[in-house]
């Protein structure tokens, strides 16, 4: 809530940049292009999932069959999520904040904190570490392959061409790989190009990489629990219609 409500001052902020002529016009709108864009890009692979095949085999029950239906393995691009920026840029902000409590004097850590800096390469090389890193991590934790195969196994599904167990936990573990290496090249990419027209130029803080990226996936969270709720009324009430018709 609180980056929302700085987002309108950052805005004001950057066109008074543009009145008193800090930033020229053209500048101005190539900055709000990139910010939609990144948006857009943002929204396009939060969305973006890898479906994996599971087939189910036919069971027969007396005289009757059962199962031989199809249905997928859903796997998210960004399975991480902002986790990983969040936890990045909280860990190189702790230079600074020892730097203003109770260790300001020390001319090292003033020294050390200021390579912390937005902008600086140290921060940038650190920042883009530190997100891959905590992106292969977060997943490893929200994620397991072998007891997703594990499950699948015990339910009768079974991956087309991959034996059940331990090949088909090792088939999701390299398709999870894949993407999460994407899903991290993708999250430093959106925090760090706002970093380089920060260090250019003088643009708020609000409208950098980190911030868009929270606002974005936490509004995308929020209207998919909304959908999630209406689609939920709407059963119970088509179910209530047929009680009643009944």
């Amino acid at each position: 809530s609180g980056i929302v409500a700085e987002i309108p001052r950052a805005l004001a902020a950057t066109f008074e940049l543009g009145r008193t002529g800090a930033l020229s016009a053209p500048t101005i709108l190539m900055i709000f292009v990139l910010l939609l864009s990144t948006v857009a890009f943002i929204v396009f692979i939060e969305r973006a999932i890898r479906k994996i095949l599971i087939n189910y085999p036919k069971r027969q029950m007396g005289t009757k069959i059962y199962g031989g239906e199809s249905s997928h393995l859903p796997l998210k691009i960004n399975t991480a999520g902002v986790i990983p920026a969040i936890f990045a840029s909280a860990l190189l902000l702790l230079p600074i904040t020892f730097s203003n409590f109770g260790f300001s004097e020390s001319e090292t850590l003033i020294d050390i904190s200021s390579l912390f800096s937005q902008g600086k390469p140290l921060y940038m090389l650190l920042y883009a570490s530190g997100i891959i890193f905590f992106s292969f991590f977060y997943t490893s934790i929200v994620f397991n392959p072998k007891e997703t195969a594990e499950n699948l196994r015990k339910q009768g599904g079974y991956v087309p061409g991959i034996r059940p167990g331990e090949r088909t936990a090792y088939f999701i573990e390299e398709i999870l790989t894949r993407l999460t290496t994407i899903g991290a090249l993708y999250l430093t990419l959106v925090c760090l190009m706002p970093e380089f027209l920060i260090s250019k130029y003088p643009i708020p803080f609000y409208l950098g990489g980190t911030s868009v990226l929270i606002v974005v996936v936490v509004a995308m969270d929020t209207v998919s629990q909304i959908q999630t709720r209406m689609m939920s009324q709407q059963y119970e009430s088509l179910i209530k219609k047929t009680r009643f018709g009944k």
